[in-house]
């Protein structure tokens, strides 16, 4: 049937569907499954809600972290040709739904707006209801929605097609590319061009870990020579092994999520000893096995200085000095005055002033629980019990991380009175 029959009967099965009726035509089995999840959510067919756009600054934050970003020049060119002399846009999401990045033509863009599919929106399924963007992520394979397949009728005059984008370092859901516009006209095609695209930004994403671990692997060379017997490897930071010594080589080590510098106990090689490498680590495999007691006891903060902040780890197997950022500085001030712990929520409104800042907040403690292993603990974030705390502030309270605008850093500058 051409396209005018296929909407009709589009809208004719929703409106069964809908009514509790028997469909003229069954809706597609992936059309079918999206709306019995949205029947249990008790979403509403009449509307969808975007929710509130992310803040510029959440929004920047999730662009660095994504590694979608360092093939969005081969998605846009790929796609180019098909989006700027039509009313179609391409839409780049993370693994939650956010838009990330979004381009077309002026015409696109401003009925885009119209819909809410702009950047820092939530199209999930549980904000936006059946959409190539959510069904996607959920079902985490390729899916076109076309019209009336939409659980919110006003997105009928749209049609969107979406590829999940999988990092193949790891396997794990990146985002989906996404191509979306005006129903009449958009072709059937579409969705195994997208396809494709996806498929083409995977084997990038491939190419560019396999050059990097070639780094690595120069970088290593000349420091595991210098080891001699010893047992040793050279990993990337998702563990893919780039040289190894004195032992049968692995393909890739499994890391903990708090993974860093210092000693680590390590499932697959016992007691192990890790140093920082540019794009990497170097694990070097303790002689003796020793027992897991040998954890880190004593942690010194050292803010000392208007430009000094560091962190000072000792135990009974060595020590060692890590530099922070201002942020993770803050951070680990707010925790060593607060023994009992945050909470996500408490560490934003104590940095942000906002207490809805839990995703910045999460991302930031992860980075520094991967540095600081054995150190730190989660729910809540709080140092681990029996490490010994102290913080070297400036002779001033005053002086306490003077370009610091975090609430909680202004209140401890200037204390209360007694």
């Amino acid at each position: 049937m051409d396209s005018a029959q296929a909407t009709r009967l589009l809208h004719e099965i929703r409106d069964a569907v809908l009514a509790g009726e028997r469909p003229p035509v069954a809706p597609r089995p992936v059309i079918d499954a999206s709306w019995r999840r949205m029947f249990k959510l008790g979403a509403d067919p009449d509307r969808h809600d975007c929710g509130a756009l992310l803040e510029q600054d959440e929004l920047e934050h999730r662009r660095r972290a994504s590694a979608l970003g360092q093939v969005l020049r081969t998605l846009v060119g790929s796609l180019s040709e098909i989006i700027e002399p039509s009313l179609q846009i391409m839409v780049v999401t993370d693994e939650e739904g956010r838009v990330l990045w979004r381009r077309g033509g002026l015409g696109g863009l401003r009925q885009s707006n119209g819909i809410r599919l702009e950047e820092g929106a939530a199209w999930s399924e549980h904000s936006t209801g059946t959409n190539a963007i959510g069904t996607a992520l959920a079902v985490r394979r390729p899916v076109r929605v076309h019209s009336a397949e939409h659980f919110a009728h006003t997105l009928h005059t749209w049609t969107c097609a979406a590829s999940p984008v999988h990092d193949p370092r790891d396997g794990r859901l990146l985002g989906v590319v996404d191509v979306s516009g005006p129903a009449a006209g958009f072709h059937p095609t579409t969705l195994a061009l997208v396809t494709s695209i996806a498929r083409l930004a995977e084997s990038e994403l491939r190419e560019r870990h396999g050059r990097a671990i070639e780094r690595l692997r120069s970088v290593a060379a000349p420091i595991l020579c210098r080891l001699g017997r010893a047992r040793a490897l050279v990993v990337d930071t998702h563990g893919w092994t780039a040289a190894v010594t004195g032992m049968a080589p692995v393909d890739r080590l499994p890391l903990p999520k708090s993974f860093g510098a210092g000693p680590v106990l390590l499932p697959s090689l016992g007691l192990c000893t890790v140093e920082p490498l540019p794009g990497g680590w170097l694990v070097r495999v303790a002689e003796e096995r020793r027992p897991a007691s040998d954890a880190p006891s004593r942690v010194v903060l050292d803010l000392s200085g208007p430009r000094r902040r560091s962190i000072a780890v000792s135990g009974s197997a060595g020590s060692w000095t890590q530099e922070l950022t201002p942020r993770h500085a803050e951070l680990l001030y707010l925790l060593a005055v607060h023994r009992n712990g945050r909470s996500a929520a408490e560490l934003a409104a104590d940095v942000f002033g906002d207490p809805t800042r839990t995703v910045t907040v999460r991302a930031e403690m992860s980075r520094v629980r991967r540095h600081l292993s054995g150190v730190l603990a989660h729910r809540p974030y709080r140092f681990s019990e029996g490490v010994e705390v102290a913080v070297v502030g400036p002779e001033d309270p005053a002086d306490l991380l003077p370009r610091s605008t975090a609430p909680a850093i202004l209140s401890a500058r200037c204390p209360p009175r007694t």
